[in-house]
């Protein structure tokens, strides 16, 4: 799989070009059907299917303020889109410049002009341009006109919710990890490098853990979760601590995990954390053995979550 990201690539030939826009973050199960009937349909055509998505975030140009925490920071998110099987990916700079475009520009210069697009596939609720003047109706009339195709997938329900970035980040923030993942189609990740903390899980509590910087900002709500980790492509059993830690009273937000059966020296190491229930709030202990005595109750309760010896 292809990630274009120089504006200038755009303009090259592609081959029957079946496309679908949007940003895409968290790569649900919406996101996925949109996907699958893009691939489905170059198949049919002969053509390169191809995920035209954004950097950064609109929303963070348009009205910072209201800039949303990302479930998938943009390493992350092409990772997912590519295990999708999509041929290309492009990866507009979303500047002002390119917020300016009105609906017309855009679809005549970029997606007929340069891409020259064959067919498009967009979600129910998908808007486009400047000021999101251009809806699917707009969308549909400029396809008949320039000799493209138009589609719109209905939206993916879980339990009768509508699938959708906003309400997996409230779940998430929430610490509802199954329904997450319910509707991403896989539990929420948290990605980044093992930095050194304070040393006391391996010293004092006889637990060590790996201190986590994430690439991402949203965090699931502090706690203490079951969760599997990897490494170097290997999959361990693990229990995370997200908080402050206020049996020690610290100061400072931190992720740590305690990975089952694991040994190895990882500081500085990439490491992938998947959050897969919330076991319990944070607790401030009278004793780091009161602690220790919980930690291994925690530790008891995430295996048989995870079935893991």
């Amino acid at each position: 799989m292809e990630i274009i990201r120089k504006e200038k690539d755009f303009k090259r030939e592609f081959k029957n070009p079946v496309l679908t826009i949007g940003n895409y973050d968290g790569v649900h199960l919406g996101h996925q059907r949109i996907f699958q009937r893009v691939k489905e349909k170059a198949g049919e055509i002969g053509g390169q299917s191809i995920v035209y998505t954004f950097e950064p975030h609109p929303v963070e140009l348009l009205a910072p303020e209201r800039k949303p925490l990302l479930i998938t920071p943009l390493k992350e998110k092409l990772i997912l889109i590519a295990e999708q099987g999509i041929d290309l990916i492009i990866c507009a700079n979303f500047s002002p410049k390119f917020a300016s475009q009105t609906p017309e520009d855009f679809v005549k210069t970029i997606l007929y002009d340069q891409i020259k697009i064959r067919q498009l596939f967009v979600g129910h609720d998908y808007t486009f341009g400047k000021d999101r003047r251009g809806n699917i109706a707009m969308l549909m009339e400029l396809g008949r006109k320039l000799g493209f195709n138009v589609e719109v997938v209905e939206a993916v329900r879980v339990g009768g919710a509508v699938v959708s970035s906003t309400r997996i980040r409230e779940l998430i923030q929430k610490g509802e990890m199954p329904e997450a993942a319910k509707m991403l189609g896989r539990n929420y990740l948290l990605a980044g490098k093992v930095i050194r903390g304070h040393g006391r899980g391996s010293k004092q509590l006889g637990f060590p853990t790996a201190n986590l910087r994430p690439e991402g900002a949203l965090f699931p709500r502090p706690g203490i979760y079951a969760t599997w980790a990897y490494h170097e492509g290997q999959k361990y059993a693990g229990v995370a601590n997200l908080g402050w830690n206020p049996t020690f009273h610290d100061r400072k937000f931190s992720i740590e995990v305690h990975i089952l059966n694991f040994d190895l020296e990882i500081y500085g190491h990439p490491l992938r954390v998947e959050f897969v229930e919330r076991l319990r709030d944070e607790i401030a202990f009278r004793s780091p053995e009161e602690l220790v005595s919980q930690i291994k109750k925690d530790i008891s309760r995430a295996k048989n979550i995870l079935k893991a010896e």
